[in-house]
């Protein structure tokens, strides 16, 4: 754990509201001219999202609703409005009561709703301007590796090549790059509006929902390599699935109090809740917003409970390997499931 210490001392030691708004001209003009969303930004509220994969390999956006889930794609096409076809652009773009226009529509009249259990799932998110990850930010899983409290959130990166999304299958790398790899279920914050230098006591207002997250590691380039290479370890190609839900904020409420579990081939490996963060919500938010602009869109993976292989005495330590299946649950948010091979 050597790598690791030194690291982490230097950097630090669900229905749907339906309030549907009309749509200006303009926003009805992007639709067929290709121009951006401009009208007023805001979060999506009420709201549980997925990611569709369409037949062509593009990834669109879907509303689960009572009725079944709206594909957003086809209902703009049907109605000709201005809507985010992902939600990278919801995020981005703010174009809410677009979305929940084209969710009305199709509530009321029974057009483009999907069945869940028959639909692909996609990825949630493609092109976040930033990802940003907090190291050891649960009090046991501190106390597991043999490490005291960070004094301030340990942050490092993944990049966007590592975003996958449910029943994603992650391909190893070769045997010659990594053996060791080892899973992370971890709350992910997503940004709904422009932050920066934000208080604590203001941080959640600028938060736009959650999702269940993997920070999926590879620890031997992690931490085995000179100096430890965190990056490597931690941003290889798909190493970051995410979903399978995006929860509006309003509906998921206190993020400081959610079980969080992993579960591989069926047996339990993390078990605990967000009330063991060192550094919770507010407090990761405010940090990070200190040092950079937090934009709408961005993603936080927040840290990992105890009962990562990291953690076990090393006689112990069996790692992941091809064929393995995992699943990553939080109260709330669902259950995030992918395979190795």
């Amino acid at each position: 754990m050597t790598s690791r210490r030194n690291f982490l001392k230097t950097t630090g030691a669900a229905g749907v509201g339906l309030g549907a708004a009309s749509l200006s001209g303009a926003a009805h003009a992007a639709t067929t001219s290709g121009a951006r969303y401009s009208g007023p930004h805001k979060m999506p509220t009420g709201v549980k999202l997925l990611a569709i994969r369409h037949a062509d390999g593009s990834d669109g956006l879907g509303v689960v609703t009572d009725k079944g889930v709206v594909d957003v794609k086809a209902a703009a096409a049907r109605m000709g409005v201005a809507v985010p076809l992902t939600l990278d652009e919801l995020l981005q773009e703010g174009n809410a009561d677009g979305l929940m226009r084209v969710v009305a529509d199709a509530r009321a009249s029974g057009s483009n709703l999907v069945d869940e259990s028959k639909l692909t799932h996609g990825r949630l998110f493609a092109k976040p301007n930033k990802i940003v990850c907090v190291g050891l930010n649960y009090r046991q899983h501190a106390k597991e590796v043999g490490m005291a409290p960070p004094r301030v959130p340990p942050l490092f990166n993944k990049y966007n090549n590592s975003l996958t999304g449910h029943n994603a299958v992650i391909k190893l790398p070769t045997k010659d790059i990594s053996t060791k790899f080892d899973y992370e279920t971890e709350l992910l914050i997503v940004i709904g509006k422009k932050a920066r230098n934000v208080s604590e006591a203001d941080a959640l207002q600028y938060v736009a929902g959650y999702c269940t997250a993997n920070d999926f590691s590879a620890r031997d380039l992690q931490l085995e390599l000179p100096n430890g290479q965190w990056m490597i370890g931690k941003t290889l190609d798909d190493f970051a699935p995410i979903g399978p839900y995006f929860v509006s904020a309003d509906l998921v409420g206190n993020p400081n109090n959610l079980n969080i579990e992993t579960r591989v081939n069926g047996e339990l490996r993390q078990s605990s809740n967000t009330n063991d963060f060192i550094f919770n919500t507010q407090q990761m938010v405010s940090y990070i917003s200190k040092f950079w602009t937090l934009d709408p869109g961005d993603i936080i993976f927040t840290g990992t409970p105890q009962g990562v292989i990291a953690g076990y005495p090393k006689e112990k330590q069996v790692w992941l390997k091809a064929g393995d299946e995992l699943v990553s649950s939080i109260e709330k948010l669902g259950e995030l499931k992918f395979k190795l091979a």
